[in-house]
């Protein structure tokens, strides 16, 4: 009965995973970067091939206990060039990455994975810059930058706005006020409107297509 309420709750109001897994539904192939130990994709009902890069060892290690990748590169994204030729994969993602890096490095990354995708690149971020600093020991964590609406349609991404009305949420994500339990389903009432109004989001899901 709960999983059946939880089955029509998130039918009623798609988040991001439900987002996510529609826009890598036609592909077969996929690049992971900056995966961490618990990727997005591990919950997804159609299983692809696919390969997760991290720069952090530890990440690497709950991931594959996990199963979650076919194979797995401990290596610094910007790198990535060096393995994979051009048009290697279906699909490139980066989630919760690109704000990770300067904005300098964030094109660079950008760029390449255009020129690895098949199909599409897929990247999820958090709308401007939203300070966060290093946890569990992983000094990648820290945030150095941030992506707005507008940069990512200028470089010919679709961008749709997830997690619901910005203000209502902080750094990762958490939600601000209390009682949680309540803002939270205010927050996924907002994603109704906050999909095709990206600016007022918390965060952005961006896909290029090619």
């Amino acid at each position: 009965m709960k999983y059946s309420l939880k089955r029509l709750y998130r039918k009623i109001f798609p988040g991001y995973i439900i987002e996510l897994e529609k826009a890598i539904s036609d592909c077969k192939t996929l690049l992971d970067l900056g995966c961490g130990s618990s990727s997005p994709i591990k919950s997804f009902s159609k299983k692809f091939y696919s390969i997760g890069i991290d720069a952090f060892k530890q990440n690497i290690y709950k991931s594959e206990r996990e199963n979650i990748h076919d194979k797995y590169y401990t290596m610094n994204v910007l790198d990535i060039y060096k393995k994979f030729k051009n048009n290697s994969f279906d699909c490139v993602i980066a989630l919760d990455l690109i704000e990770h890096l300067t904005k300098e490095e964030g094109f660079k990354l950008i760029n390449i994975m255009e020129r690895i995708a098949k199909k599409k690149i897929i990247i999820f971020t958090p709308n401007g810059f939203l300070p966060q600093k290093e946890y569990e020991n992983n000094p990648l964590q820290e945030h150095k930058c941030g992506w707005t609406v507008e940069e990512m349609k200028n470089m010919g991404y679709e961008v749709i706005g997830i997690n619901g009305w910005k203000i209502l949420r902080g750094e990762y994500a958490y939600i601000k006020f209390k009682p949680k339990f309540f803002w939270s389903v205010v927050s996924d009432i907002t994603q109704t409107i906050i999909r095709n109004n990206p600016k007022n989001a918390f965060q952005l899901l961006c896909i290029k297509y090619k």
